[in-house]
């Protein structure tokens, strides 16, 4: 099976990091940066834009990459590839009605820095990036469930 390629964006918003639960019915407390699987012949910004909106109901801009991260589930061969983004924040706010099409996304809101440290979260390298400046290579490790 090859990998799934996947964008993923890091959007800071008055210092607090935006994240999801992208667990059906909340199969999981772990959350992550909001974006998904790239469809074919749509730019990685424009992939990442379709899926942020979908999954929050927000309007970004795209960025530069600033962390490429892959894991794998051992169990099923499951291999995803992602690209974060720095994005900005253009227009919507997080409401409790928006629903996600997929039935995917449950949760969605922005965290502090300290509010992130007691949270399950993927990539760990992720507060890393979202703070600071650097690109990161988040090397491949198993997905937790």
């Amino acid at each position: 099976m090859s990998p799934r390629l996947a964008t993923r964006a890091v959007l800071l918003h008055e210092n607090r990091l935006l994240l999801v639960n992208a667990w059906a019915n909340q199969a999981s407390d772990l959350w992550c940066a909001p974006g998904g699987g790239v469809e074919k012949g749509s730019s990685l910004p424009d992939n990442l834009k379709r899926e942020v909106h979908e999954e929050t109901g927000l309007t970004i801009e795209v960025g530069t990459p600033c962390l490429i991260n892959e894991f794998h589930d051992p169990k099923s061969g499951f291999h995803q590839v992602e690209v974060f983004f720095r994005c900005t924040l253009v227009a919507g706010q997080l409401t409790d009605s928006w629903t996600d099409p997929e039935a995917i996304v449950t949760r969605r809101r922005f965290f502090t820095r300290d509010e992130i440290a007691s949270i399950r979260l993927k990539p760990a390298a992720l507060p890393r990036v979202a703070w600071g400046e650097d690109i990161l290579y988040d090397p491949l490790e198993p997905i937790v469930f």
